[in-house]
């Protein structure tokens, strides 16, 4: 028995003993009465020069590179080339004659079925046909086409087809690019003309032109030069208000933390007070005691020691009375003093709170006022631009009457031309007579040489005039004329006629 471990670009093939057919891995026991190849899944280059030829019957080369080897990723394809192909190395000449004429039988099928200019144009396509065709041949062998790397299209010995096309192309190329050229010249000089008379005609119009920009440039850069200002003042005032603000508000904190701390000291100091009362009284107790104590150890009279005892006990009590009405009347007084300090600070908060909020108005009014003197200055720009424009456009009519030789005629067509004024009236006229049906009728009222003379003729001829006259208006406007002067017959003949009643 032996261990075989293959490589990392090799698989094992055993045969033999307990396998039916093959079995492929890449470490395995190759057991008694088994046997064992390595195959490499490398691939491998092959170049070929692939002679077909098209539907006409002219040969070409094809220079190809193929990268070609066993498709290692579908166990397959695996099988069918360990079966048909392991036993030989993939640079071996059994498999490039192989692989050759699989490449160039596809070749030269899919070549016959085309001419030779649409191998030409359609090389990319071409190109494509001839590596499908040929991966589907190979798939029967297990192998794979990794890259393709077909080269230009190469005429053979004694057929110069590409040749003589591409100088064919080349000629087309240089006749297109003279012609082009002329065309050019040609458009370049009728252009050169044209931009002459235009830039001799716009002169006068984009000089103006330009002085009318400038102004308006010049007048809206010092319109919002000023509205800046304006807001920086505006905001510097609200900044200064905001400020007051919060020195009032600052002010008005350290008035309350004031009057907190006096009163605090207040308390503190009656705590005091309170406390040094107390302590008096023990002394005085002690004191007394101290007093019983010794009046005893000098053996005075039991009687003289209580009525000294008693006395010291009243004396103790009465002072400590007087301690404790002194200390409250010293309470009630530092009480009513820090009420007092408390008001006085709370009014000089107000004070200063009132005092803030007057100078925040009025530095709102001086914003405001500064405000509108802005809006003021910017409506007098705003004039002198309109004016400096209404100059501008009166220099540019009198350059422009001057170019004319001060035509004034021709100054107003051109500026009805350039204003589109002709095309507005036409617009008009045809707005006017849209979707109207007038009907016209011509007629005559005869020879002026017939009928009565002098004054008479005259009147005769007025009354001719009425009938088709009438008969114009009845078929415009469906209107007859009034029974005293007539009706209007209904004749088929040309000539109207009136009926006098």
């Amino acid at each position: 028995m032996w261990y075989r471990v293959a490589k990392a670009s090799e698989y094992l093939v055993i045969t033999g003993a307990g396998i039916d057919d093959i079995k492929l891995a890449k470490k395995a026991w190759i057991l008694p009465g088994q046997s064992y190849t390595v195959f490499d899944l490398s691939p491998v280059n092959y170049t070929f020069e692939v002679q077909a030829m098209s539907s006409e019957k002219l040969p070409f080369v094809l220079p190809a590179v193929f990268t070609i080897g066993p498709r290692e990723d579908d166990m397959p394809s695996l099988h069918k080339y360990a079966k048909l192909l392991c036993s030989h190395d993939m640079a071996s000449n059994h498999v490039q004659e192989l692989v050759q004429g699989i490449i160039e039988g596809e070749t030269r099928v899919l070549a016959a079925s085309m001419t030779m200019e649409d191998v030409f144009k359609g090389t990319k396509e071409f190109k494509q046909e001839v590596f499908d065709k040929v991966q589907l041949e190979l798939n029967q062998f297990g192998l794979l086409i990794y890259n393709a790397n077909v080269k230009q299209l190469v005429d053979v010995p004694g057929h110069e087809y590409f040749s003589y096309l591409g100088q064919k192309i080349q000629m087309e190329a240089a006749n297109k690019a003279r012609v082009d050229v002329a065309e050019a010249k040609k458009k370049g000089e009728i252009g050169s003309k044209e931009r002459e008379g235009m830039t001799l005609q716009n002169a006068a119009k984009i000089n103006a032109e330009t002085k009318i920009y400038a102004t308006k440039r010049e007048g809206e850069g010092k319109k919002e030069e000023i509205k800046v200002k304006s807001e920086v003042k505006v905001y510097e005032n609200m900044r200064e208000a905001e400020v007051a603000e919060a020195n009032a508000e600052l002010a008005k904190k350290k008035a309350v933390w004031t009057k907190e701390a006096q009163v605090a000291q207040v308390e503190a100091a009656k705590a005091v007070a309170l406390r040094d009362a107390e302590l008096q009284q023990e002394v005085e107790k002690m004191h007394a005691l101290s007093k019983t104590e010794k009046l005893k150890a000098d053996l005075l009279s039991e009687a003289t020691v209580e009525y000294e005892t008693k006395k010291l006990e009243a004396d103790g009590a009465l002072f400590q009375k007087q301690k404790a009405a002194e200390a409250e009347l010293f309470t009630k007084k530092l009480e009513a003093e820090a009420r007092l300090y408390a008001k006085k600070l709370e009014a000089e908060a107000q004070k200063a709170i009132a005092e803030s909020q007057l100078y925040a108005k009025k530095q709102e009014a001086e914003a405001q006022k500064a405000i509108a003197e802005a809006q003021l200055y910017a409506k007098k720009l705003e004039a002198e631009g309109l004016m400096a424009l209404g100059q501008a456009e009166g220099a540019y009519l009198r350059n422009l009457l001057e170019a004319v030789g001060g035509n004034y005629n021709a100054t107003r067509d051109f500026m009805m031309l350039k204003n589109g004024t002709f095309q507005e009236i036409a617009k008009t006229n045809a707005e006017a007579v849209r979707g109207l049906k007038p009907n016209i009728s011509v007629w005559n009222n005869g020879s002026g040489d017939s009928g009565a003379n002098g004054a008479f003729k005259e009147v005769a001829g007025v009354y001719k005039m009425l009938p088709p006259l009438l008969k114009t208006v009845h078929e415009q406007t469906g209107m007859l004329p009034p029974s005293w002067m007539g009706t209007l017959s209904n004749s088929p003949s040309t000539n109207s006629t009136l009926d006098s009643t």
